[in-house]
C-alpha cells in the first residue's frame, strides 16, 4: 500500500546547476535525425517477439515511412536477429540511403559476434553501451569510476580493431552511457570522451553519442538541462552527432525529447506509437506530428496513418489505443455537443488555402489520410451541431437552427434509451421517421399526389386521412397557402425554406416548413423531398401538420 510519507522512500532527482540555460527560449525549426528502434528495443519489449517475416514487414514499412537509420537487432543475443540481419545484407534488401544499426554490450565475444553479423554491409552503426550510474556501478557491477572508464576504453578499442579489418563497410560508432539520466554528469562526460578517444573522430568519421533516459526519473526540464550541459562540453562537438533515447516511465517521453532538441540534440531514437520496455520508448509518431503541427516537416511520411497503425499492430500484436495522439481511431471524433458545434463552424469557416484553424482539431485529418467520416459522431452526449453536421455531410440535409434544436431532442431520447452511439444510418432513419414518414396505415395524413388548377391558386390533394383515401381542395396565394387551406387545421406557417440535396440531375429539392397549430404550444417543423419543389413543399406542409396534430392528441 502507499506509504504516508513517500519522501522517506523516494527522493526527488536533484536539479542541474545550469543557471544560464538557453534551451527554454529556443524553438524547434528543423527535424532531427530519426532512428527507429522498433526492431530492437521495441521488439525485446513484446510478449512474443517478432519472427523474421514480421520483422521484415515492419522493416519495409519503416523504410517506406522515410527512416534513414534503423536499429535492426541484437545479433549477439538472438539467432533470429542474427539471421534477419544476414538476410538484409546477403539479399541486398537495404536501400542505399538507409543505414542499419545493431547493438552490443561491452564484452569481447559479443562484439565479435556483432561484427560477424554485419560483414558485407555497405554501412553500419555499431551501438555499444554500458551502464555508468552510481546504483549500477555499486549494486550490479561493483566497479569504480576508473574501472568503468577502463572497460569503455578497452571495448571500444577492440571494436575499432575488428572493424578496421573490414574497410569495405563504412563503420560508425554509437556509444551510449547507459543510465545517463541517473548518472553524474561529469562521469557521463568522461565516459563519452573515453569512447571518442578510443574510436577516433574526424569530419568523415563522426561519432554518435547517445544519451538515454534509461529510466525516466525526473521532469523533462531536468533532462533538457542535462543535454545542454553535455552539448556545451562534448568535444570535438562538430564531429559528434548528439542523440537522445528517451523512455516514458513518467509519461513525459515526448516532452523530454522536444526539450532535448531545444537543448542541442541532433538525433532522436524511438519507436512507432511509443512501443518499448516498461512504459515505452519515446513515441516517434507523436513527436514527428507535433513538429508538423508547428510548421516543421518531420521528414517522415504519415500520410496514411491508418495503414501505419495497422501494420504496427499486426507486427507487434499491440493495439494502438483509440485515444492515441494523431493515430487513434477516436482522436478526430467529437461526441460532445459543444465540441461538435465548434468543429462544424470551423469547417464552414476554414479557408482551403489558408492557415489551419478548426476548433478542437490541431491537425487536418486529411493530411494523415483520415477522412472526415468519423470527426463527428453522435451519442447521448452529442448536441445539435454534431447531428446537423452528420446529416449535412452524408445526406445534404441543412437544417435551420431551430429545427436542429427540435431534432436533437428526438436523437437524445433515442440515444438515452439505447445507451449507445448512433450510426449515420440510424440517424438518417430517425430523421426520415420524424419528418418523412408516409405509412398509409398509420393515423394521420398520408400524401399521394397533388394537382394545381390553371390559376395556380387552387390545389387538389390526393391523400389518405386516418385510413380513408380522399381528395382535399384548397385555395390560397400559392401552393403552400392552398395546401394549408385544404387541410383545414387552423395551422399557421411561420417559415419556409428550400434546399437542394446533392448536385446534378439526381439532386432532389428539400422543402422545410415551420408552422404552429392552434391549441399546441410552440411550433414544429415538417420536411418534404422530391425532384419537384412544389411537391416537396406540399409534403412538408403535410409532414408538419401530422406532427402537430399528434402532439395535440397526446396532450388530450
Amino acid at each position: 500500500m502507499m506509504i504516508a510519507q513517500p519522501s522517506a522512500k523516494y527522493q526527488p532527482f536533484p536539479p542541474v546547476g545550469l543557471t544560464d540555460r538557453t534551451w527554454p527560449n529556443r524553438t524547434i525549426t528543423s527535424a532531427p535525425v530519426w532512428l527507429s528502434t522498433d526492431l530492437r528495443d521495441g521488439n525485446q519489449a513484446l510478449f512474443e517477439p517478432m519472427n523474421g517475416e514480421r520483422k521484415m514487414r515492419l522493416f519495409q514499412e519503416l523504410v517506406r515511412i522515410g527512416f534513414k537509420e534503423i536499429e535492426v537487432g541484437f545479433p549477439s543475443a538472438s539467432q533470429t536477429d542474427f539471421d534477419f540481419i544476414r538476410r538484409l545484407i546477403d539479399e541486398d534488401l537495404i536501400p542505399d540511403d538507409v543505414t542499419i544499426m545493431v547493438i552490443t554490450q561491452s564484452r569481447e565475444e559479443l562484439i565479435e559476434r556483432t561484427v560477424e553479423a554485419l560483414k558485407g554491409a555497405p554501412k553500419a552503426i555499431v551501438h555499444v553501451y554500458n551502464a555508468i550510474a552510481p546504483a549500477w556501478r555499486r549494486i550490479v557491477f561493483d566497479m569504480s569510476v576508473p574501472e568503468v572508464m577502463g572497460l569503455v576504453r578497452h571495448h571500444i578499442g577492440y571494436l575499432k580493431q575488428l572493424t578496421d579489418q573490414h574497410p569495405e563497410t563504412r563503420w560508425t560508432l554509437q556509444y551510449s552511457p547507459e543510465t545517463f539520466s541517473a548518472a553524474e554528469l561529469e562521469v557521463s562526460l568522461e565516459a563519452c570522451h573515453t569512447a571518442i578517444e578510443a574510436w577516433g573522430t574526424s569530419a568523415d568519421r563522426r561519432v554518435i553519442i547517445n544519451l538515454p533516459t534509461t529510466v525516466e526519473n525526473a521532469t523533462a526540464n531536468v533532462f533538457a538541462d542535462q543535454i545542454e550541459w553535455m552539448h556545451r562540453r562534448l568535444v570535438p562537438r562538430e564531429h559528434i552527432v548528439l542523440s537522445v533515447h528517451p523512455h516514458n516511465d513518467r509519461g513525459t517521453g515526448v516532452a523530454a525529447a522536444e526539450f532535448a532538441m531545444m537543448a542541442g540534440a541532433d538525433r532522436v531514437e524511438g519507436c512507432l506509437f511509443g512501443n518499448g520496455e516498461r512504459c515505452g520508448n519515446v513515441d516517434i509518431v507523436t513527436l514527428a506530428l507535433n513538429l508538423y503541427t508547428q510548421g516543421v516537416h518531420p521528414g517522415l511520411d504519415f500520410s496514411d496513418i491508418n495503414a501505419v497503425a495497422r501494420i504496427a499492430e499486426e507486427c507487434t500484436s499491440i493495439p494502438v489505443h483509440p485515444r492515441h495522439p494523431y493515430a487513434g481511431d477516436l482522436v478526430f471524433t467529437a461526441f460532445s455537443g459543444s465540441h461538435q458545434d465548434a468543429i462544424k463552424k470551423g469547417f464552414a469557416a476554414q479557408d482551403p488555402d489558408g492557415v489551419w484553424e478548426v476548433p478542437y482539431l490541431p491537425i487536418d485529418p486529411a493530411d494523415l489520410g483520415r477522412t472526415y467520416d468519423s470527426v463527428i459522431r453522435v451519442n447521448s452526449q452529442s448536441g445539435k451541431g454534431g447531428i446537423a453536421f452528420m446529416l449535412e455531410r452524408e445526406h445534404g440535409v441543412v437544417m435551420p437552427r431551430r429545427m436542429q434544436v427540435e431534432f436533437s431532442a428526438v436523437v437524445q431520447r433515442a440515444t438515452d434509451a439505447s445507451e449507445t452511439e448512433i450510426s449515420g444510418a440510424e440517424l438518417w432513419r430517425l430523421f426520415r421517421q420524424t419528418y418523412l414518414s408516409s405509412d398509409a396505415s398509420a393515423p394521420g395524413i398520408v400524401y399521394h399526389a397533388y394537382r394545381l388548377d390553371e390559376s395556380g391558386e387552387g390545389i387538389a390533394l390526393d391523400v389518405t386521412v386516418d385510413g380513408v383515401r380522399k381528395t382535399l381542395h384548397g385555395k390560397g396565394n400559392g401552393p403552400i397557402a392552398a395546401a394549408v387551406h385544404a387541410l383545414d387545421l387552423r395551422m399557421r406557417i411561420d417559415a419556409y425554406e428550400e434546399r437542394a440535396t446533392g448536385a446534378g440531375a439526381d439532386a432532389q429539392a428539400m422543402a422545410i416548413v415551420e408552422a404552429a397549430l392552434e391549441g399546441v404550444p410552440g411550433a414544429g417543423f415538417g420536411v418534404g423531398m422530391s425532384h419537384n419543389i412544389v411537391e416537396a413543399s406540399v409534403q412538408a406542409v403535410i409532414s408538419v401538420a401530422n406532427r402537430l396534430v399528434r402532439q395535440r392528441r397526446a396532450q388530450g
